[in-house]
C-alpha cells in the first residue's frame, strides 16, 4: 500500500483536518472490520474451554500477540497485553521488589505516566533522580550519563517527546545502563507508531506502548520484557498454571501478567493495525512525518508572533510540533483553530506539566502531531490559519 492511498480508510479526514494524534491516531476500516468479524463471528473468551469458537478466538488472539511482539522487533523476549503505557509502566514500578536505598534515574521530559510512578516509589525510600533539559528542551546525554551511577536500579526515558518531538538516544543510553549494572525501561508510546523500533536491539529491559496511538483500538498495549522477571501486578484468571486452596503456580511467559479476560476484540485489532503499518511500511511513514514536520516548522518559524518551542532542526524527531501564540491563551488558539478552519490541535500541558514549568510556559502550548493521513495541504492550512490569528492579535 501507498502512504497516499491510505486515506481512503479514515472516514473522519473527509470532514476536518486531524493534527492530535500524539493523543490518539484515527484508526483505519480494516482494524474495526478485525474487532467487529471477532464480536459477530467467533466471539469467545480464550485459554478456557475447548469449544471451536474458543479455539478460534484463542488462536487470532496469540497470533495478534505475536504480531504485536514481532513488529516491535521483541522476538526473544515476553510480550504482555496491557491497557496503554501507563499501565505498562506502572506493572514495572510495582513489579520490582524495591528495597529503600534504591535509586531510579529519570528526564523533565517524560509524560507523567512515566515519572509519577518514580516519584512515588520515594515513599518507599526509593531515590528518585530527574534530569532536565536545558532552556530550550534539549537534554545532554553527558548529564544523563553523570546521573547514571554503580548505584542506579532503573533509568526511565521517552524515546521520543510528546511535546517537544525529539528523540532520544537510546541506544547510547542503555550501553550505559548496562555497564554500570541498571536495567532500562523506555516510553515507546510516541516512537512506536512512528519510527521502526528493535525492542531487542535498543538494548532495553522494558518497552512500554500503547494500542490507541498506532492505528489500533483504545484499552489497548504492551509491556515487552527482555525477561519476565516481574512480580504480576494481578494474579487470578489464565495468569495462574496450577491452584489449591494452600497456594498457586503461575502459568509462564506472558500469560502470567495477562490475569483475567484480557481485551480480546482489542488485540486482534491491535494486531491487524500493525499489519495495516507493516503494509505501508515504517521507512515510508517516518520520511512521509519529516518531510511533514520540516514544512510546518518552518511556516511557523516564519510567523511574527509565533514560537515553535524546542524546534531542534539538526537533530532527529518525529512528527510533533509544539508552539505559541504570543497575546493568546494555547486552548484559545486550538479553539479557533477549530472553529474557523476544522483544524484538530491539542493544547495544554500534554501531561507534561513539570517540563512546561521548566520551559517557562505555565500555560503549556499548542501542539500539533501529524499522521500517515495528514496531507501537505493540511499543513498549510494550519499555517495559513494560525498567521491570520497572529496578525489579528498583532
Amino acid at each position: 500500500m501507498k502512504i497516499e492511498e491510505c486515506r481512503a480508510d479514515f472516514p473522519i479526514t473527509r470532514d476536518l483536518i486531524y493534527l492530535d494524534s500524539a493523543a490518539t491516531s484515527l484508526t483505519p476500516k480494516p482494524v474495526v472490520q478485525a474487532m467487529v468479524e471477532y464480536d459477530l463471528r467467533y466471539r469467545a473468551n480464550v485459554g478456557r474451554g475447548v469449544h471451536r469458537l474458543t479455539a478460534v478466538a484463542t488462536h487470532r488472539y496469540r497470533d495478534a500477540r505475536d504480531a504485536v511482539r514481532s513488529f516491535v522487533g521483541g522476538e526473544g523476549g515476553t510480550l504482555a497485553v496491557t491497557r496503554n503505557t501507563t499501565e505498562a509502566i506502572g506493572m514495572v514500578a510495582a513489579g520490582l521488589a524495591w528495597q529503600k536505598g534504591d535509586r531510579v534515574v529519570t528526564t523533565l521530559l517524560e509524560h507523567h505516566s512515566n515519572l509519577l510512578p518514580w516519584l512515588r516509589l520515594r515513599e518507599q525510600g526509593v531515590e528518585v533522580e530527574v534530569v532536565r533539559p536545558d532552556a530550550d528542551g534539549r537534554l545532554d546525554p553527558a548529564d544523563l550519563e553523570a546521573a547514571i551511577r554503580d548505584d542506579t536500579r532503573l533509568v526511565a526515558v521517552t524515546h521520543a517527546s510528546n511535546v517537544l518531538g525529539t528523540v532520544l538516544p537510546v541506544r547510547e543510553i542503555a550501553g550505559t545502563c548496562h555497564d554500570r549494572g541498571a536495567r532500562l525501561l523506555v516510553d515507546a508510546a510516541q516512537s512506536v507508531p512512528h519510527l521502526p523500533v528493535d525492542a531487542a536491539g535498543l538494548g532495553c529491559d522494558y518497552l512500554c506502548f500503547s494500542g490507541h496511538k498506532m492505528l489500533g483500538p483504545t484499552g489497548t498495549g504492551g509491556l515487552w520484557m527482555r525477561e519476565p522477571d516481574l512480580e504480576p501486578l494481578f494474579v487470578g484468571g489464565g495468569s495462574i498454571e496450577s491452584a489449591t486452596a494452600d497456594g498457586y503456580t503461575l502459568a509462564p511467559g506472558e500469560e502470567r501478567y495477562e490475569a483475567g479476560t484480557p481485551p480480546i476484540a482489542g488485540a486482534i485489532g491491535l494486531g491487524r493495525a500493525v499489519a495495516y503499518l507493516r503494509e505501508i511500511g515504517m521507512d515510508a511513514i517516518r520520511h512521509h512525518e519529516k518531510r511533514l514536520c520540516a514544512r510546518l516548522i518552518d511556516g511557523l518559524a516564519a510567523l511574527d508572533g509565533v514560537a515553535v518551542v524546542g524546534a531542534d532542526a539538526e537533530g532527529e524527531r518525529i512528527g510533533v510540533v509544539s508552539f505559541t501564540v504570543e497575546g493568546m491563551h494555547p486552548h484559545e488558539v486550538a479553539q479557533v483553530l477549530d472553529e474557523a478552519a476544522a483544524v484538530l490541535v491539542r493544547s495544554g500541558h500534554h501531561c507534561c506539566q513539570p517540563l512546561m514549568e521548566h520551559l517557562g510556559l505555565p500555560d503549556g502550548t499548542v501542539r500539533a502531531s501529524t499522521y500517515i493521513y495528514t496531507t501537505t495541504e493540511e499543513i498549510d492550512m494550519l499555517i495559513a490559519t494560525v498567521e491570520e490569528l497572529s496578525r489579528r492579535v498583532a
